[in-house]
């Protein structure tokens, strides 16, 4: 399966930028950003186990480690991404017996079901997406050389983590060997202490395996990606990603494995993204399973009461982008901190889309203004392009007027991104920009015929801050369909224009409380009817 192509990003800086803060779940505290190789970044993210459909919660993380990708590039420094793919896994097994195919079909049709719902989410700054079947040889190897330090042994097939032998396991979370209780059934008999977890797992009759040391196999979860992270990022590297409910027993074991391994730090960072709940779930908020906003920092799984999951019903993934279309998600994901708990529900939706009308329909506004469409393309003029450097995107120290109410607000935005990627607070940022933007046209009555070229000139650079950073969080990037999609839109237009013939009629015969009506009635649910020289125009918003 082909990785989702990366955007083109211009050249990095001379100097990366030095004010980026991250919150390290390690520590419990924010942490100045300062990579292993400077101008360098290896970023790693837990990818899925592709067994069914991507529902809602996998594009969690994905959407924001995008967008941080999006943000370190653009502060200049040089990242490599990389999203691992679990396609080997007792689910993977069952899910293949269930449909009478081999494993391989089920990982292959679900990891191409990912990969469009992450192109049509905009996420396209992966730089890898390696598959765990395909990085055999390195995770025999990972294996082999925990057992020659003695920190793995082998059992009748099956080969074991030794966690009474890491004197430092648990220190991610504060857990004791004793909380890690790994696999029961015939493999517990084989363990030296019951939180022993499996690194390679003995052939069962029928299922698929690959030739090891220690017998017929196959890969336990956590070797899988402490094998892949190395091949991709080195023996130790800057960011761990992943969601909240992998810290333990996921993270805190490819710490053991990996730092027993090398002798040296596995990632400097660890960043966890909080979950996604439903809005109507019945579990309580902000209780100990979501203690990622905690003064303190402290963190633990999520409950099973409170994350949304397949078997909460999550699902439905290509309908829901089919319905709200990928911009809206994204922004939807985006407009909370990434530490936070994310409610998922139809009102957020509804209101995210009506924020994003507000956006949308400023982009003709613009059209209307500059006689240009908002969105660029391949033939646009060097003028017109998205500003992809830090540096070249400040404006001027003598800015007046409207240029010096944007550079103000940019750097808000700015502030806010480098204190560990605030995108909550950036999307805000980039609200105020729209209305300093909306205000400027009206008291400059730029949508007239003889607008000064000079004010035209001015709104056409504002904009182009207000794109750079819309770029930045992946927003705005090309066109969208509105109201659904092409056939509602067709729709909705038709049912407003008969609407707007209605009210014209009632003004031509005098009928002004009618009139008043239909406007004052439009607006209550979101239509604003425009009146120009031209004729009637709506708008959403």
């Amino acid at each position: 399966m082909s990785t989702p192509p990366p955007a083109p990003m211009s050249s990095v800086l001379k100097m990366p930028v030095e004010s980026i803060r991250i919150y390290n779940t390690l520590s419990r505290t924010k942490e100045a950003f300062v990579p292993v190789e400077p101008g360098k970044v290896g970023i790693y993210l837990c990818g899925p186990t592709v067994y069914k459909e991507a529902h809602i919660g996998h594009m969690v993380g994905p959407v924001i480690f995008d967008t941080v990708a999006r943000y370190l590039t653009y502060c200049g420094f040089e990242v490599k991404w990389v999203v691992n793919i679990t396609d080997v896994d007792d689910k993977l097994i069952a899910q293949a017996e269930q449909r009478q195919i081999p494993m391989a079909q089920v990982a292959t049709q679900m990891t191409a079901d990912y990969c469009a719902n992450l192109l049509e989410m905009g996420v396209d700054q992966i730089t890898e997406m390696p598959r765990a079947t395909e990085n055999m040889n390195e995770i025999i190897e990972f294996i082999g050389q925990l057992i020659d330090r003695e920190f793995a042994y082998s059992a009748d097939g099956d080969v074991f983590f030794d966690v009474v032998r890491n004197s430092e396991y648990g220190k991610l979370t504060n857990r004791s060997p004793d909380d890690q209780q790994g696999e029961g059934g015939k493999a517990a008999s084989k363990k030296r202490s019951p939180g022993d977890f499996a690194l390679w797992k003995a052939a069962r009759p029928g299922e698929p395996s690959w030739e090891s040391p220690w017998g017929q196999g196959r890969p336990g979860w956590h070797i899988e990606c402490s094998a892949m992270s190395r091949r991709f990022l080195g023996e130790t590297f800057d960011i761990h990603g992943g969601g909240l409910d992998l810290t333990f027993p996921h993270h805190e074991n490819e710490i053991a494995q990996s730092e027993c391994c090398h002798g040296q730090p596995m990632a400097k960072y660890w960043m966890h993204n909080g979950l996604m709940r439903a809005s109507t779930a019945t579990g309580k908020v902000g209780g100990r399973s979501e203690r990622e906003t905690d003064a303190d920092g402290d963190t633990a799984e999520a409950s099973e009461e409170t994350k949304i999951s397949r078997s909460k019903g999550a699902g439905g993934l290509r309908t829901l982008l089919a319905e709200h279309g990928g911009e809206l998600i994204r922004y939807f994901l985006l407009r909370t901190h990434y530490r936070s708990t994310i409610v998922f529900g139809p009102e957020g939706l509804e209101e995210a889309g009506t924020a994003l009308d507000k956006f949308y329909t400023f982009f003709d506004r613009y059209t209307r203004v500059t006689g240009k469409s908002f969105y660029l393309t391949e033939s646009d003029e060097e003028d017109r392009s998205v500003i992809q450097r830090r540096d070249a995107g400040e404006l001027a120290s003598d800015s007046e007027g409207l240029l010096s109410e944007v550079a103000d607000l940019r750097q808000s935005f700015l502030t806010k991104m480098d204190d560990d990627f605030n995108t909550g607070g950036a999307t805000s940022d980039l609200f105020l920009i729209l209305n300093v933007l909306n205000r400027y046209v009206e008291q400059n009555r730029l949508e007239e015929n003889k607008a000064d070229p000079d004010h035209v000139a001015q709104f056409s650079r504002a904009v182009e801050t207000f794109r750079e950073l819309a770029a930045l969080l992946g927003l705005f990037l090309k066109p969208q369909s509105r109201a659904g999609g092409g056939a509602s839109e067709e729709v909705l237009d038709k049912v407003l224009q008969l609407m707007i013939q209605m009210r014209t009629d009632a003004r031509a015969n005098k009928d002004f409380a009618t009139s008043d009506r239909i406007r004052d009635e439009l607006a209550e649910v979101g239509v604003t009817l425009e009146d120009r020289k031209e004729g009637t125009v709506w708008r959403l918003g």
